[in-house]
């Protein structure tokens, strides 16, 4: 059988990102399962979501939030985030804006966009030749159509948006929206 051999050692020099985690041996490997397996399910809705957590899986708060801080500072967790879900609130017209801005403006109209209240998320992406030439992507969310489209409007004139390509992709069904899963 040929390719590269698997081993813990040989990982990290081929793949440079967060130390292996050995849970079996570790510790905290129990709890940190328990932990990770609770967490993934996202927070719970009360005052003290990390005592509620610790509360399920046998740990105190302080030990909950010291642990989350770890394996964010480490990798092992990239991010914790909220998940809205824009439909349940009402919001039923949610459109992903496309531009496709020159490179070396694309920095200065993301961080444009970005700071208008209507916009919940902005970011850059390369673009995949003529059949997808957008580089700049933004979400609104609103209640209805004819709202979102004069957002749209005001963004582009602000931006000065106006002669390049753009898109406006309305969403018509919701997909799965969660976190990340761990397995």
């Amino acid at each position: 059988m040929s390719g590269m051999p698997l081993r813990a050692v040989d990982f990290p020099a081929v793949f440079p990102g967060p130390a292996p985690v050995h849970c079996g041996t570790h510790p905290d490997a129990a709890s940190d399962l328990r932990l990770l397996a609770a967490v993934q399910h996202g927070l719970p809705l009360v005052p003290r979501p990390y005592a509620e957590l610790g509360r399920q899986v046998g740990l105190s708060e302080a030990e909950v939030i010291e642990r989350l801080e770890r394996w964010l500072a480490t990798g092992i967790v990239k991010r914790l985030g909220v998940v809205v879900r824009h439909r349940k609130l009402g919001y039923r017209a949610n459109a992903m804006v496309v531009f496709d801005v020159p490179d070396a403006l694309v920095g200065a109209v993301g961080a444009r966009l970005a700071a208008f209240a209507c916009v919940t998320l902005c970011y850059r992406r390369p673009r995949r030749g003529e059949a997808w030439p957008y580089n700049l992507f933004c979400m609104i969310h609103g209640r209805d159509r004819a709202t979102v489209e004069a957002q749209v409007e005001a963004l582009t004139l602000a931006c000065g948006l106006e002669a390049m390509p753009r898109a406006v992709l309305f969403s018509r069904r919701c997909f799965k929206q969660r976190g990340a899963v761990y397995r």
